[in-house]
């Protein structure tokens, strides 16, 4: 019979070790031996300031040393946060003047209310870091002082969890901007592109700064109103796509016009890499069979099932009617049943639908911060429990402001920090890990984990999870 992967490996530290390599030196190769089970659970929009900054031992905002006003749109500081706004004005929860730094949001907008959405795309989240000093953001922002809102972790449950198990607080999203492009990044480490898209789909960029064009009018002040920009649309000019387009197969919105959609795409993925492993692997997506029976529609309420947070359906590899669909592109019910029978695949993505992705605008915190913790602790009743690592993480930061400015990486990024947490019997406890990890980082514990190739330069280079496991977790 052919060997599992899993024996495979098993056989590769046995020959290691005939050839006299020991086994600090075999883990040193695959730290992460032990671990026959990931699950990746992808949480939205939402920044490590944002919600983990009071955790002890944590890197947050508190402990800075300095930590640098909002500037206005000519560089001077605010005298106070400009007003918080909302699509049709201002939001009249925040009525009194906020002062120019980080607030509790608790007072005026409980964890289980809705918040405004806040702009998070490729080029403002660029101007917003402003080379490092993390002073643009109310500036550059829709939601005008939002951007500088936080939730204390009292009372969250996934907070209590980065407590007794491991928090990663230099964990960085790895692309500017927002969603689309981040689960890009999480399944390909890669942008895609749009040959020839059309002239409407393109973005205008100012010739002096690189960031977004500013139209003629655009207020002077943050007080008085956002940016107003020439093209703030989904492609640069060298054609890679952005911010969010669809995929040109369903699930996508309804209203979106075919010509408009992203081509499929070809590049590889983790899922051809682990597919050509024999590697178990599935992507669950909450509300995956529902919107494909038409029960319910993309975006509507209550469900708000967002087609761009489906990466996979923008590949020519994952098209309707292939196998590869069929085997890996399941719905969020049978990963509950995988949880509950011990029957989880060796890697395991899960990204929940809408309502329970913690996502603000359109939901709240409290849902999906329960909702996750709810699958977590099927996962610790489950019999795969005992070699299973649990990474849950937010895709990017929302538009909501971080302290710690972002390493220097390429063009696409990494952006700032987002909420992360390792949960699992293998990993160490009570810890915090102060290392610099980016979306990446979990492709490159799969391949080392699983002795893939990387998928290109990110992945290639950026540092494993291995120093939020113990010992145990390494091959014997």
């Amino acid at each position: 019979m052919p060997l599992s992967c899993f024996s495979k490996i098993a056989l590769a530290a046995s020959m290691l070790s005939a050839l006299g390599v020991g086994t600090s030196q075999a883990a040193e190769l695959d730290p992460f031996g032990k671990i026959n089970h990931f699950v990746v659970i992808y949480t939205e929009n939402r920044s490590f300031d944002g919600l983990f900054a009071d955790l002890a031992g944590a890197d947050g905002f508190a402990r800075a040393k300095d930590i640098a006003p909002q500037v206005d749109t000519d560089g001077t500081v605010l005298k106070v946060l400009p007003p918080v706004r909302v699509r049709d004005g201002l939001d009249k929860r925040f009525d009194k003047p906020l002062a120019n730094a980080p607030f509790d949001l608790a007072p005026l907008a409980a964890a289980t209310d809705k918040t405004p959405d806040m702009v998070h795309r490729f080029y403002q989240e660029q101007e917003q870091i402003d080379g490092g000093r993390m002073d643009r953001f109310a500036a550059v922002s829709d939601a005008g002082g939002l951007v500088m809102g936080y939730y204390g972790s009292g009372g969250q449950k996934l907070a209590g969890l980065a407590h007794d198990f491991v928090l990663l607080d230099h964990f960085h999203h790895a692309a500017f901007g927002g969603s689309f492009l981040n689960h890009f990044f999480l399944v390909c480490a890669c942008a895609p592109k749009f040959e020839n898209a059309p002239a409407k789909l393109m973005i205008a960029l100012d010739a002096k700064s690189g960031f977004l064009a500013r139209k003629d009018g655009s207020p002077a002040s943050a007080m008085d109103g956002p940016p107003q920009w020439v093209a703030d649309k989904q492609v640069t000019p060298d054609f890679y796509a952005v911010n969010t387009l669809q995929p040109s197969t369903p699930p996508f919105a309804d209203d979106s016009r075919p010509e408009d959609r992203l081509p499929p795409q070809t590049l590889p993925t983790i899922g051809e890499r682990l597919s050509q492993k024999a590697i178990t692997w599935a992507w669950y997506a909450g509300g995956w069979d529902d919107v494909l029976a038409g029960k319910f529609k993309s975006y509507a309420d209550p469900e708000n099932f967002q087609p761009h947070h489906q990466p996979f359906n923008y590949f020519a590899a994952y098209a309707p009617g292939t196998k590869a669909r069929a085997e890996h592109l399941k719905d969020g019910a049978e990963l509950m049943a995988a949880i509950k029978e011990g029957a989880l695949p060796a890697v395991a993505f899960y990204k929940p639908v809408g309502r329970d992705n913690e996502h603000p605008g359109y939901t709240n915190l409290t849902t999906g911060d329960e909702h996750v913790a709810g699958v977590i602790a099927a996962i610790m009743a489950s019999p795969n429990w005992a070699d299973t690592a649990v990474i849950v993480t937010a895709d990017e930061n929302g538009g909501s402001w971080d302290h710690v400015a972002p390493p220097k990486g390429d063009r696409w990024g990494p952006g700032l920090r987002v909420p992360t947490l390792v949960v699992s019997p293998l990993a160490r406890r009570g810890f915090v890990d102060h290392s610099v990890y980016d979306t990446t980082s979990i492709l490159r514990t799969l391949e080392v984990r699983f002795g893939l190739a990387p998928l290109g330069t990110r992945d290639a280079a950026v540092a494993d999870l291995r120093n939020a496991f113990t010992a145990e977790a390494e091959t014997n």
